[in-house]
């Protein structure tokens, strides 16, 4: 019954997204399986912290979107999330469900706090950073960056992704209560803060030294697309593989891992 009920909240959640264009078809598929998954494995903890980090992220990729067009040319990936998206933002978050339902550890619950909370911190400095009246810094140098750049951080991003990672861990709490599972709220708001901010700078570091990027020969700019001012770019560093998509996913793991060891030890 857990899976029938999750299957018809996913088709329906995954729908509405679709309609208000917030995924594309294949990132509507691909949320329909993984809420399925998320309730019919898990409960309402797991359902319910995808959910507050989906209706969250896309409100704020809605938010000002005409300030940050100009900003979104240069990324590979925008506000309406497609199948790789989806699943680089949760796909961890899924296999710790899993995990969790063949052998129930606290454990698996903490890493999947700071996995949530690390993919809710980058979305949510990205969105917020993009609005920032000040120059981006390079995580690495220390020097100014021009905005858009991977691997630029901001005060008002870095803020806006510690109070995402905070805001799962409250609601992570509060869900776990509401489960009934026994929970502990020090080591709640230590995943969540821990994994979001561990999450949040292992986005920008990854982003400045691996991510494959490209330069646009016409305006100049670093970018993360192939097509650029209507012209193909070319790579001038990086890894192929580690796209957007794979940089989400390792990011969100370090905040796991982060958020797993810290909540433990409260």
């Amino acid at each position: 019954m857990a899976w029938l009920i999750g299957g018809l909240c996913a088709l329906i959640v995954a729908g509405g997204a679709y309609w208000k264009r917030s995924l594309t078809i294949s990132g509507a598929a691909a949320a329909f399986i993984m809420g399925t998954v998320y309730f019919g494995a898990g409960n309402l903890l797991w359902f319910g912290i995808l959910l507050v980090f989906f209706i969250s992220s896309s409100l704020l990729s809605k938010f000002k979107q005409v300030n940050k067009s100009e900003l979104e040319k240069s990324y590979a990936k925008t506000g309406t999330r497609d199948a790789g998206q989806v699943l680089a933002n949760g796909g961890a978050g899924m296999l710790l469900c899993i995990l969790n339902a063949i052998w129930p550890h606290p454990g698996w619950v903490y890493a999947f706090i700071g996995v949530m909370a690390a993919v809710t911190a980058d979305t949510w400095a990205t969105e917020w950073g993009g609005l920032s009246r000040r120059q981006p810094r390079s995580v690495l140098t220390g020097k100014v960056v021009p905005p858009g750049t991977s691997g630029g951080v901001t005060l008002l991003g870095s803020t806006a992704a510690g109070l995402g990672g905070l805001m799962i861990a409250l609601f992570g709490w509060l869900f776990a209560d509401l489960s009934g599972m026994e929970n502990l709220f020090v080591a709640f708001m230590l995943a969540g803060i821990a994994g979001g901010l561990v999450g949040a700078f292992a986005d920008s570091f990854l982003g400045a030294t691996l991510q494959v990027m490209y330069r646009c020969d016409v305006c100049g700019k670093d970018v993360e697309v192939l097509i650029h001012c209507g012209q193909p770019t070319r790579c001038i560093r990086g890894l192929h593989w580690m796209n957007n998509d794979a940089v989400n996913f390792l990011s969100s793991c370090v905040g796991g891992l982060a958020a797993w060891a810290l909540a433990l030890l409260a």
